[in-house]
C-alpha cells in the first residue's frame, strides 16, 4: 500500500492508536499469511478511521463495495445502530468462505449481509437509503458505482472512497494506457465539480475521498 508517510511515522501512529480487536488482528494476520495482495486489507490505522467515522455517524444502513477478507466491514459495523444492517459486495467468489468465517466470529454477524458478484449488477437490487458507503473496488468502475449509489444515499449521508491518490500517480505524468489512474483522476475531478455534494480528499494512506450528500 502506497503511503505518504514513512514507515516509522506509521508505526508510531499505530502505537498511539487504540489497538484493533483480537478478531481484527487475527483477520489481518491471516490475510497476510494466506491471501494474494494482502496490502488490500485496511489494517489497523485505516480500520480505526473507518470505525471512528461509523461510530460518529451511527448509520442504520451501510454499503460496502469490495469486501476482500472482511476486515473493513467489521470495522464499519462497530458504528451500526442496534437495528442497523451492513451490505457488502465482493466480486471474488473464492473469498466467500473466508469472509463468512470471519463474519461468524463477530458480535455483529447477524447484521452483516454478504453479496458475491458484480457490484454494478447487485447495487440496483438493494433498496436502502444509505447512511454510510465505503468503496474500495475496481477503480475503473468508480464512476459507475457513484452513479448508482448517490441517488440512494440519504441526505447528509457519507461516502468514503479509497485509493484516490493511487500510489501518488495522480500528480505525476500518466501513461496513456494507465486506465486506472486516468479513471481515478477523472472521478476525483467529477466529484469536485458535483453541486450535489461537499467533499474532502484526505492524504491518508493511499487517499480517502470523503463525500457528504447535500
Amino acid at each position: 500500500m502506497f503511503n505518504l508517510v514513512s514507515q516509522d511515522i506509521e508505526e508510531y501512529s499505530e502505537e498511539h492508536t487504540t489497538p484493533e480487536s483480537d478478531l481484527l488482528y487475527r483477520i489481518n494476520r491471516a490475510t497476510h499469511l494466506h491471501n494474494l495482495n494482502p496490502r488490500m486489507v485496511s489494517g489497523p490505522l485505516q480500520g480505526a478511521f473507518l470505525s471512528l467515522i461509523a461510530r460518529l455517524k451511527q448509520p442504520k444502513h451501510i454499503l460496502e463495495i469490495g469486501t476482500f477478507t472482511g476486515y473493513s466491514a467489521l470495522c464499519l459495523a462497530e458504528g451500526l445502530t442496534p437495528d442497523g444492517t451492513l451490505d457488502t459486495i465482493e466480486i471474488d467468489e473464492e473469498l466467500e468462505e473466508t469472509i463468512l468465517q470471519n463474519f461468524s466470529q463477530s458480535p455483529f454477524h447477524n447484521q452483516l449481509q454478504l453479496h458475491i458478484g458484480n457490484a454494478l449488477d447487485i447495487i440496483p437490487t438493494l433498496h436502502h437509503a444509505w447512511d454510510l458507503v465505503f468503496i474500495d473496488a475496481e477503480k475503473t468502475e468508480y464512476d459507475g458505482y457513484y452513479d448508482l449509489i448517490l441517488p440512494q444515499v440519504a441526505k447528509g449521508g457519507l461516502l468514503l472512497i479509497d485509493n484516490v491518490l493511487w500510489n501518488g500517480k495522480v500528480v505525476e505524468e500518466v501513461k496513456s494506457n494507465d486506465k486506472d489512474t486516468h479513471a481515478i483522476m477523472a472521478f476525483n475531478d467529477r466529484v469536485q465539480q458535483d453541486p450535489r455534494v461537499r467533499n474532502l480528499l484526505l492524504p491518508f494512506r493511499d487517499g480517502i475521498l470523503c463525500i457528504e450528500k447535500l
